[in-house]
């Protein structure tokens, strides 16, 4: 493996202290409802920062596959948005300081990514990582987010964990980070956001408060999170009236709400998402009808379609 140090520039002129927290959120193979890309432009707009390293996005970023953006003007091409992959020092609502790690997730060279971020950690004495990720789940809109913890911090796991399956899933690099700290013994956490997989394809803003909510329990850092709130409840006005005009899109909502109750209640359902028999309702099933009539519905003079 080549020398992980050459993969980042460090900004010489920022001075990190010692024993804060780090907060990663990268977008990359999946991010229903938006969520880590939300959250973490959140931030990035309304937070105080400064950057502290810069990796080298010719050396981790597929290019093909993610297509940076240009913009072009009538007859010339004006603006270059390149991807980028950074660690910023940032500051809460309350003045307190921070590392955030956001951008891309690399698609090249894990291994020595993940050793920089090691290299990262200890250079800068981190006193414990938080990384955000969301996966689709067949849960109800209506209800809370859920969270499913990993990690090392067993305080978190149970005050938060809502799902502890065991189960292969597709890797994220910053899995692959935490597994990393866990061998070091470095107190580490993943929050892995539960979205009603039916709006998977939107900017859910629900998600990110949920992220940003959870968050606060990992760390104890304050985030702004009033304008996504009324972004949230402007969606969800507007889910609830397209649902309503649909009887079996209203029953599937019914259904999933049904299930997550009776799991809260504390009866034996292995699963919040399972039915009596143990069985997980489809993603077609909960989704397809939903997803068709999103799709087909003509949006109302002055209404933006959702998805």
């Amino acid at each position: 493996m080549r020398d992980p140090l050459n993969l980042f520039e460090v900004n010489p002129d920022v001075h990190v202290p010692a024993g804060i927290p780090l907060v990663a959120g990268l977008t990359g193979y999946s991010d229903p409802g938006s969520a880590v890309a939300e959250m973490t432009t959140h931030l990035r707009s309304n937070l105080e920062r400064t950057t502290v390293a810069t990796f080298d996005t010719d050396e981790l970023f597929d290019y093909r596959a993610r297509r940076p953006v240009m913009i072009f003007t009538e007859t010339h091409l004006t603006e270059y948005h390149p991807s980028r992959l950074g660690l910023e020092l940032a500051h809460d609502d309350m003045g307190q300081p921070f590392l955030l790690l956001s951008g891309y997730e690399p698609d090249f060279q894990w291994e020595r990514f993940v050793a920089a971020v090691l290299h990262l950690i200890g250079t800068f004495g981190v006193a414990s990582v938080t990384w955000l990720n969301a996966i689709p789940m067949p849960v109800p809109h209506t209800r809370p987010i859920g969270v499913t913890v990993s990690g090392n911090r067993p305080e978190l796991t149970e005050a938060l964990s809502a799902w502890r399956p065991t189960t292969q899933l597709p890797a994220n690099v910053l899995h692959l980070v935490e597994y990393r700290l866990q061998e070091l013994g470095h107190p580490t956490a993943g929050l892995v956001l539960l979205v009603p997989h039916y709006l998977s394809d939107t900017e859910y803003p629900d998600a990110s408060v949920a992220a940003l909510d959870a968050l606060t329990a990992a760390t104890g850092l304050m985030f702004p999170t009033d304008s996504l709130r009324e972004q949230g409840r402007t969606f969800l006005t507007r889910i609830d009236a397209q649902i309503a005009e649909n009887v079996e899109l209203a029953k599937l909502v019914e259904s999933l709400e049904q299930r997550y109750d009776s799991f809260m209640e504390g009866n034996t359902l292995r699963s919040a998402f399972a039915d009596a028999d143990g069985e997980l309702p489809s993603a077609e099933s909960i989704a397809a009808e939903f997803e068709k009539f999103l799709a087909m519905r003509t949006p109302r003079d002055g209404e933006t379609p959702i998805g």
